[in-house]
């Protein structure tokens, strides 16, 4: 069961990795954003959910 938490948690980190590069960011923010995601795949995402950049989807 703890192997589908891992799944969750990796669709989700891609979604959000996905979601940074479709930014007006520049890209060093992009960069250190995407790292932190990375690294920190739990942390990170929620760092990201609240306080990072959002994509532009238009």
């Amino acid at each position: 069961m703890s192997y589908l938490f891992g799944i969750i948690i990796f669709a989700l980190d891609v979604w959000a990795i996905a979601s940074i590069i479709n930014t007006n960011e520049t890209t060093t923010t992009k960069l250190i954003w995407i790292a932190l995601v990375a690294i920190l795949p739990v942390v990170g995402l929620i760092i990201w959910w609240l306080a990072g950049p959002k994509a532009n989807y238009r």
